[in-house]
């Protein structure tokens, strides 16, 4: 039994437990299941929130991503530029698109590298898809400059960073598209899988709308083909409901992170702010040399950690046929070697973080050389 678990996905707030048990009774009691009024008031909502003027809920992360290549017309022959160190996902709905990811590699601070961007553009390029890796903020005023250069679409890949700011602005209102997560691992989670696309585009919006209702016009007639990718109607109110928590949930796991960092700072690499971002924290990465056996540390000592992603998808043998080399994306490469996920959600004890400290520091007795 862990002492500090990684997660705690289970419901233990009373009153949360009550006002999502009370949304799904009128539900259950409406018989309005999929889309409908709870959906579009959630949409709303998170659409205020994050600063846009469009939300459009879809039934997973990846689906947002698959849903607004299709719309932007990417497919067969076309290519996409994006960041092997990422989950699966990222890729999966490149490939699923029958386009090609063209991965580049990273920055020191884990997210695509926009001055290795320009290289890698062709005339099949058609967009540049940045990861919000962990919450922190991909460097996008250098990506949009170079995506303005060439006339490429900008999707930002948004999954992990709700309530990230990037010069005041959410991520999810800075490219042409914004696509998150809201499994129920993410920090705003829904109690099964949700997935959010937002844009500031009108013409976009009707169109995703219509692509997620298998290209529906209304109930009987279509233009297009799309997709069936609706959003449950109790996932929108789970939603809706932990929407109100969000910005108090995100401010505790900065304070989590602040007393790692100010606790780690000489003895790991831990993650920087700048001061123009605000980092949400969906996850808290550290880099150390002998990574595999620290972790195995921990877990004797009762603390579970995570690696996110010990296989960067480059390398994965569903991407073999992409033909990168093993010198190809070094930095990638050398950080799926050091990278460790510490326990950083927001209902963690103060007990709790001074343990995980006790027991780093146990295994690390002297500050070492970074």
């Amino acid at each position: 039994m862990y002492k500090v678990k990684y997660v705690d996905l289970a419901i233990k707030d009373t009153i949360l437990k009550e006002e999502i048990l009370d949304s799904v009774n009128t539900i259950l009691t409406s018989g309005q299941f999929i889309l409908g009024e709870v959906v579009k008031r959630f949409e709303e909502n998170i659409a205020r929130y994050l600063g846009v003027r469009y939300a459009i809920g879809v039934n997973s992360g990846t689906d947002a991503l698959s849903l607004c290549l299709r719309a932007f017309g990417i497919g067969d022959g076309d290519e996409v530029i994006t960041t092997s160190n990422s989950f699966l996902a990222t890729a999966s709905a490149i490939i699923e698109t029958n386009a090609k990811p063209v991965f580049v590699d990273i920055s020191d601070d884990l997210n695509i590298d926009p001055e290795l961007i320009e290289e890698k553009i062709t005339t099949k390029t058609k967009a540049i898809m940045p990861v919000h890796l962990s919450g922190k903020p991909a460097k996008m005023n250098e990506i949009l400059k170079v995506a303005r250069k060439y006339n490429l679409k900008v999707i930002e890949d948004a999954a992990q960073s709700i309530g990230t700011e990037y010069f005041s602005k959410k991520t999810g209102s800075i490219g042409d598209v914004g696509c998150f997560s809201m499994h129920p691992l993410k920090t705003l989670n829904a109690c099964g899988d949700a997935g959010l696309i937002t844009t500031n585009d009108k013409e976009l919006y009707l169109k995703l709308k219509q692509f997620r209702n298998l290209g529906l016009k209304n109930r009987n007639e279509s233009d297009v083909w799309g997709y069936n990718s609706r959003l449950d109607a109790i996932q929108a109110a789970v939603l809706d409901i932990k929407l109100k928590y969000i910005d108090s949930w995100i401010e505790k796991r900065r304070q989590n992170a602040k007393f790692y960092i100010d606790n780690l700072k000489d003895t790991l690499i831990v993650p920087k702010e700048e001061e123009y971002e605000k980092h949400s924290f969906h996850t808290f990465v550290i880099q150390t040399e002998n990574r595999d056996v620290f972790q195995k540390h921990l877990e004797e000592n009762k603390v579970e950690t995570k690696i996110h992603y010990p296989i960067p998808i480059h390398k994965q043998k569903a991407a073999s046929y992409l033909n990168y080399t093993d010198n190809a994306l070094p930095k990638t490469c050398l950080a799926a070697k050091r990278i460790l996920s510490l326990p950083i959600y927001q209902d963690l004890t103060d007990v709790q973080l001074e343990y995980v400290i006790e027991k780093i520091q146990s295994f690390f007795p002297q500050p070492i050389e970074i």
